[in-house]
Formats: C-alpha cells, structure tokens, sequence
C-alpha cells in the first residue's frame, strides 16, 4: 500500500502521517523537535522511515515549516526553529527518497488542509494556527495566496501592542507573544506572579517557570477561577488578531489549529464572547470562526495533501 507522507514540523514536535488518496490518516508517528540544524534532518528520517515501515515507500512527501519560506521551499527567517534557517530540507530529503518533496509554510499546509476537510465550500478562507508561535495561510477561489516573496500570511507577527513585548522575531508587541500556546502560558506566570491564580503555584509545585499553556487550560477547564480568568485574557488576545484579519481580508471562513484548540468550547466560547465588543466583525457579514475537524493532524495532512497533488 503506497501512500504520501506529511510532515508538520513544530517548534516542539515533529508530526509525520501517510495520508491515502482522500486525505484519510493511515498511519502517524511524532519525535521531539531538534534545535540543530543536522539534528533537524535525521529526526526528519526518523519519522520517514518510521512511516515507510508501516505503509511502504511514498508516492510524495510533503512538508510545512514554520516561520518566512521563500518560494523555493528554503526558510528564510524562522523565529520558533531558528535551526531551519537556510536548511535546503526539500534537496536533502529528495536526494534521500527519490521523490517528489514539497515544502511550505506550516499553516499553508493547515490552510490547504482546512479547504478540503473542514470548508470545501468556502471561496475565501483564513487558517489561524496557535501553538509555540501563530501561523496563518489564505486560500482564496481555490488557491494559497504566498504573496511576492513567499511570505504571505504571518499573522503571529501581526503588531497588536505597540511597544509591547519583545518577540523573538525582533519586533516588539507581535501578536503570538499573547495569543500562541506559549503566550498562555506567559499570561498564566504574570497572573500568578500578581498574586492571583495561586491553584497555577500549587500545581506547578511552586515554581513559576514551570507554568505553561497546557497547565492553565487544564485547570481552568476544571474551573479554578484564577485559571479562567487567565483564560479569559489570553481569548480576549485571540480575538484581537482575528478582528484585524476580518476587517483587512474578510473572509468567509476562519479554521483554527494548533495545540491550543484542543480547549474546545472552554476556550471558543470566551473567544466568541471577546468578539461580542467588536461590531466591525459582527454586523453586516457572513463569517463562521471555528475549530478544524482534523485536530493537530491538520498540517501534516495539508502537507501530504499539497504534496500529492503537485503529482498531477
């Protein structure tokens, strides 16, 4: 059974899958992310091989990258995996499996998944993609916008508070230092450091530098106040980027991925109620905000999926 292999390359984790011809996962492996670019590369044979064992030889590997990809596939700027910084990864993996292999921005790959799964209707969609950082791609009439350099749809990146922050992109106030999975985590360190949320402390055994994302959701999905309230201001963030990608792009469709949205309805439904303050997104459009069907799976299988059909 031959198969095309995607890969979502995080700044944490390394997701592969071998997709059939409908998109369908058969088969998934996961290894942690290195931060050295050789490393980098035999931890993408790692979850190759892994998978040909399973399925056999692809027909196509595809892969999303996060950060500024020029068009040639090659990361040109990678804040959250500085390691793939001019790393010529679709050369190197051709060279190693004698197959096609695409590369694109991680949340292209989202986006594409996101058009056949979750929106085939949709004529004009936006993926929002929240985990170590935020990733965007746009598909408009059928098609990703890359832009003239490749580099189209970085909402992370999206100034949200002047002077803010400093992102590890080199701007201040970027949108992903208070919206990404890390940024929860950032707000629920602050909230506990101002003496409030002291459940976060006691779970994290009373050091500080160990709350993160995953820890305030789960508390406050099981309804410690304090917990919630953080969750509260980490929707309110969210809600600040998607009010400025609805009101430059409109479109019909919004996808959320990433990490983060394993919260379901604990975290969309104070999102939508951050949304109620914003008039400008409410009145007069036809616009559905919702979570990807395909859970964390979604960019790798964009990725097998742009990867396959680069074949025809």
């Amino acid at each position: 059974m031959s198969a095309t292999i995607g890969i979502d390359i995080g700044g944490t984790k390394i997701l592969a899958v071998a997709i059939d011809g409908a998109g369908r996962v058969l088969n998934e492996t996961q290894v942690a992310t290195p931060g050295e670019p050789g490393a980098l590369l035999a931890a993408l044979g790692r979850v190759i091989d892994a998978i040909i064992e399973q399925v056999g030889p692809p027909h196509a590997i595809g892969l999303g990258l996060p950060g500024f990809l020029s068009l040639d596939g090659i990361a040109r700027q990678a804040p959250n995996l500085p390691a793939s910084v001019g790393l010529d990864v679709p050369g190197d993996l051709q060279a190693r499996y004698g197959v096609r292999v695409v590369v694109d921005n991680d949340a292209n790959c989202a986006a594409w998944a996101a058009r056949h799964h979750d929106a085939p209707e949709a004529g004009f969609l936006v993926a929002v993609t929240f985990g170590t950082g935020i990733g965007g791609g746009i598909v408009l009439d059928g098609h990703l916008v890359r832009g003239a350099n490749g580099f189209a749809g970085e909402p992370g990146h999206m100034v949200v508070d002047a002077g803010g922050e400093a992102c590890v992109c080199g701007q201040r106030g970027c949108w992903e230092r208070y919206a990404s999975g890390s940024g929860l985590g950032r707000l629920g360190r602050r909230a506990v450091r101002a003496g409030a949320a002291p459940a976060l402390l006691e779970a994290a055994g009373g050091d500080v530098a160990t709350i993160d994302g995953p820890l305030v959701g789960r508390l406050a999905v099981a309804g410690d106040a304090g917990a919630g309230a953080v969750l509260d201001d980490y929707a309110a963030w969210i809600a600040v980027g998607l009010v400025n990608l609805v009101n430059l792009l409109d479109p019909g469709v919004i996808i959320l991925g990433g990490g983060v949205v394993a919260l379901g309805d604990a975290l969309m439904e104070r999102v939508d109620a951050a949304l109620e303050e914003y008039p400008t997104v409410l009145v007069g459009r036809q616009l559905t905000i919702r979570i990807s069907d395909l859970g964390p799976t979604a960019g790798a299988v964009g990725a097998g999926l742009l990867a396959a059909e680069s074949l025809r």
